[in-house]
């Protein structure tokens, strides 16, 4: 029997397909029962307050910075989306007189307009966001070179081979409203998946590439990021694909109960938990990595109660 329609965007996949049973189980979730989800390879985090959330994310860029040699160069690629971290990981670097010009960065995604990425003199460009918040304020003398930051273009070639003799250590990002990370959106329902969504092990080869988003994404970057203004927002993007993301070492999820609400973190928390990985939730695929990390900050959980405001 086919899988009901989406209740956001009838032409998608998205969770509002799933079967009602899981996502009342999701939204039942205490944030004693969330913590209680870690398993081999999913580790489930608590941070009790803001300033301890983001410095341990920016500590993660630091760590595998660190590792980094000429003979066996290790990188980390990271989002926009939190960004909270990013100054942190300049003033780091700096107070602390860390070296990290053998580190290597890999932006995980940009926007796309007419077929060609955004040029850094655009408002939303992620690479601005990169340079401005975080690389721009690291002194020179520590900073690596750019040729050792890797930025997704259109054109993935230059992206996809400097991935090639690098070690990604860390693959660092959020969670969007539609349960993404980076630009992986749930796909369309269309042609061979119009009744099913694509399979997991599908999805999984998918790599770099240019996508078309999810109108839940479009809302939430213009809430995010624009003060609500929908029509500034593109609707493609370049994305990091899940076969980058299965070279990183270890995938490190960070939920400040921003980008995506008290639902939608214990949804995917339960899913990867329990193993069960379904592409019209595309964090959940995540169960099937190795190596995964969620971190909460407590404030942020919240619940799911009924309220009407």
């Amino acid at each position: 029997m086919p899988r009901k329609p989406s209740q956001i965007a009838p032409d998608w996949w998205d969770y509002t397909t799933l079967d009602a049973s899981l996502v009342r189980e999701a939204a039942a979730l205490t944030p004693r029962q969330l913590k209680g989800l870690s398993r081999p390879g999913f580790k489930v985090v608590f941070y009790d307050t803001l300033e301890d959330f983001y410095l341990a994310e920016a500590l993660e860029y630091l760590d595998a910075w660190k590792a980094s040699t000429p003979d066996n160069p290790v990188g980390i690629c990271g989002p926009i989306g939190p960004t909270e971290q990013l100054p942190l990981v300049a003033r780091l670097v700096n107070s602390l007189d860390v070296d990290i010009r053998h580190g290597h960065f890999w932006g995980m995604d940009e926007w796309c307009v007419d077929g060609k990425e955004v040029d850094v003199s655009h408002p939303l460009s992620f690479e601005r966001a990169d340079r401005e918040l975080c690389f721009n304020r690291i002194a020179r003398s520590r900073r690596m070179p750019e040729e050792h930051l890797h930025f997704p273009k259109a054109d993935t070639r230059d992206f996809l081979g400097s991935w090639e003799g690098v070690r990604c250590a860390l693959m660092q990002g959020g969670q969007g409203d539609v349960k993404h990370w980076a630009f992986n959106d749930p796909p369309r329902r269309r042609g061979p998946h119009r009744h099913e969504p694509p399979s997991p092990e599908k999805y999984l080869k998918l790599g770099t590439r240019v996508v078309e988003l999810h109108p839940l994404t479009i809302a939430q970057n213009a809430r995010t990021s624009g003060g609500g203004n929908i029509s500034m927002v593109p609707t493609q993007a370049i994305t990091v694909g899940p076969r980058e993301t299965w070279k990183a070492d270890k995938v490190s999820i960070w939920h400040a109960g921003t980008h995506d609400n008290p639902f939608g973190q214990r949804l995917t928390t339960l899913m990867i938990s329990k193993g069960l990985a379904d592409t019209a939730v595309p964090m959940s695929l995540l169960a099937l990595h190795p190596n995964v990390q969620f971190n909460f900050y407590v404030g942020g959980i919240g619940h799911c109660d009924i309220e009407m405001h």
